[in-house]
């Protein structure tokens, strides 16, 4: 069933989001992400992951804090959605399922030597 759809690099822009509340634009997202994650992220890329999170109504954006040194263009700013909070927790109560449902045998793996 797919009750919610986030997809890996969905998620890490959803909870980076919700790390920079107010300050949740682009390039602080990109810097956020790269900065906790040590991963390089393209423009493009999160600008992509953007927009489907916003088509799936897990974000909404509004734009403000236009400036001279922006040539008049404003930031858009994300913000999560009342959904997107509901996929947030969904993914999260799923992962935590999965990893209590290992068992400990299963990750003390030991590899032999060829």
């Amino acid at each position: 069933m797919k009750k919610f759809q986030l997809g890996e690099f969905e998620e890490i822009v959803m909870l980076t989001v919700a790390i920079l509340y107010d300050d949740a634009y682009g390039v602080s997202i990109k810097k956020e992400i790269e900065n906790r994650l040590n991963r390089s992220v393209s423009v493009g890329a999160l600008q992509s992951a953007l927009k489907r999170l916003e088509d799936k109504d897990y974000l909404e954006s509004l734009d403000k804090d236009a400036t001279q040194e922006r040539a008049g263009r404003p930031k858009r700013y994300y913000k999560i959605t009342a959904l997107g909070k509901e996929a947030m927790q969904y993914t999260k109560e799923t992962r935590n399922s999965l990893w209590e449902a290992i068992p400990s045998v299963s990750l003390d793996v030991k590899f032999a030597t060829l």
